[in-house]
Formats: C-alpha cells, structure tokens, sequence
C-alpha cells in the first residue's frame, strides 16, 4: 500500500484540507499526518517522510535537502498544495528525479477573479463613489466610470493566474494584449489575445494587470520610465508580487493624479503606517487577499488530492512542474 504523508503544520493544513479531503487521501492509501502546528523544521520532515511514497507539502515547509531525503528512499512524488516550490525544491530533489506537483493552477484561479473583481470596481470607480455618496453626494463623479465594454485590457505574464484572468475576460467585449517573452504570438492568439512588447501594451491599454513571476528578470519592470508611458486615467492592477514595482517611482507618479492603482502585494507586508499608498487618494490598498484566502484554500488541497489520483492512475499530473524552469516560473 502507498503511503502519503501530510507534513505541513496542521494549522496550515487544517485550512487546506478538510476531514473529506483526509478520507479521500486514506482511500488512495496509508495516510500519515502531521499533528503538529507550527513550522516542521528538517529532522521532523525527515521522520514523517521516511517511509512515504508520496509527501503533500504547503506554505512553511523546509527545502527538501540532501538530510531530509536521506531515508526517504521511497518517494516518487511532492505534491505541493500552495503556489510556487522553489522553497522545496532542491538539486537533490531533482538528482532524486521525484516528481513534484503544484497547486498553482488553483491558487491562479482566486488571483484572477480578484484582477476581475478590481477590474471592474475600479473602472466604475466604486471605492471613490461610496466614499462620496456617504459623504452626502450622488452625481459627482459619474462622468468618469467606464464599462467592460470596448476597451483595452493590457496582461503582464501568462502563467496559471494571467491565463485564468484572460479566460474571464472573453466574457466581456474587449481587446486584450498580452506581454510576455516566452509565449509566442501563435500561442497568444489561441488565448484570445495578441502579443506586443511592453512599451506597446503600457501605451494601449486602459487596464493593465500583472501577473508575472517575481525573477531578477522582473525586479522593477515597472519603474519611472514604463509608468511614464501609461495613458492617463489608466488602471494599474498588481497580484503577482510586490517586487515587480517600484513603489518609490509608482508613488511619486500617482501623486499626480493621472491615473489609478490597485495593489495587493508590496515589497514589504504590511507596507509601513506611513507608506505613501496608504494615504494617496488613487490607490486601492488590500492586505494580500487575492490568492487562497479562508475557504479558497480548499480549492488548493481538492487540487494536490487530484494530481495524486492521477500519479497513482498513472495519467498525466495537471500540476506538474517542469524542474529545469524554475528559474523563469512563479
């Protein structure tokens, strides 16, 4: 029988998996469980995955080292339930030749609804309006909300999340421009998008959402010049990472009111009391909400169970990472 073995923290996953997600494990085979909160660190790993022919890992979990995989001479497969496993993954995961699943693909659903979500209510300008009319007013404003109607929508990277954005938004009548380096045009258009560079999608597009991964390559790539190149009364939304903007740049040009941002990730979490987006008028600032949040979590280990099912069916993983990428993935 095969043996699996949950070795997260059980308060991390405990939100994750629920007591049908533990039955529906014990069905595929000898369930080992975590029974500790809290971070494991490396020894604890090392014991729980010692006999196991299949580990679930999540947020908190230790690279899986040399010491860690050293008894674990009978894992075949890492099935990952959150997003990116360049926190695990190590050259003697991958010398081991053990294949590793992520949940990505589930966590991007939950970012792209949220790009959806600010998509709109920022282009109806919602926050602005509700403020206002709580203020007393009603007409003032109106003038400038726009519809998802015969616009440019402009998407930064085409990983899990900004796929699942583009499939959302061919509901809606509008143009979508895609910018990222590794998907052809050919690929683009299949997607319902076309592919331009960079400069090209900031001049075009009336919204423009991020979605790339956080690499050296990315660090920054929105900085003064690229922000000069917006339209203006443009929306600027960002899901990915905080290390994509530079928040010193992207302050001083929404002080002057050209345009709109809507942040959920920063540099820092929490950004400073002071920290210019938590006072500037144009700026959408929510605490990181847009991935797997409370229920939403769940989505992520249904998504881990099924990639174990088709591991042990002997069919295609649906998350299955490509190793010899990671140094351009999420």
């Amino acid at each position: 029988m095969n043996r699996i073995a949950l070795i997260p923290g059980a308060d991390v996953w405990g939100e994750i998996f629920t007591e049908k997600h533990l039955n529906r494990l014990r069905q595929m085979g000898e369930l080992v469980v975590n029974p500790n909160p809290g971070n494991p660190d490396k020894r604890r790993v090392a014991e729980l995955i010692r006999d196991a022919d299949i580990v679930i890992t999540s947020w908190g979990c230790p690279p899986f080292d040399a010491d860690v995989l050293r008894e674990a001479k009978r894992l075949k497969l890492v099935a990952h339930a959150a997003g990116t496993v360049k926190g695990i993954v190590t050259p003697e995961l991958i010398e081991r030749g053990i294949r590793v699943s992520s949940a990505n693909d589930a966590l991007g659903v939950g970012v792209a609804e949220t790009a959806l979500g600010l998509t709109i209510t920022a282009m109806k300008r919602m926050w602005e309006l509700a403020r206002s009319t709580r203020e007393g007013l009603w007409e003032q404003g109106r003038e400038r909300v726009r519809e998802l109607f015969d616009v440019t929508i402009g998407v930064v990277g085409a990983g899990k999340a900004g796929r699942h954005y583009i499939r959302l938004l061919k509901q809606f009548e509008v143009d979508i421009l895609l910018y990222d380096p590794i998907v052809s045009a050919e690929e683009a258009a299949a997607l319902g998008c076309r592919k331009v560079e960079l400069d090209e999608l900031l001049r075009l597009s009336e919204v423009i959402s991020i979605h790339a991964p956080s690499i050296p390559e990315t660090n920054d790539m929105f900085n003064e010049r690229t922000f000069a190149l917006m339209r203006d009364d443009a929306i600027l939304i960002n899901t990915a990472r905080g290390s994509l903007i530079n928040e010193e740049h992207l302050a001083a040009e929404l002080a002057k009111g050209r345009f709109i941002a809507c942040i959920d990730v920063t540099k820092q979490e929490p950004p400073g009391t002071d920290h210019p987006f938590r006072s500037l008028p144009n700026v959408i600032l929510i605490p990181h909400i847009a991935g797997a949040v409370n229920n939403g979590k769940q989505r992520l280990g249904r998504y881990s169970i099924e990639d174990i099912r088709r591991f042990l069916a002997g069919e295609a993983l649906d998350g299955e990472v490509n190793l010899q990428n990671l140094h351009v993935i999420a």
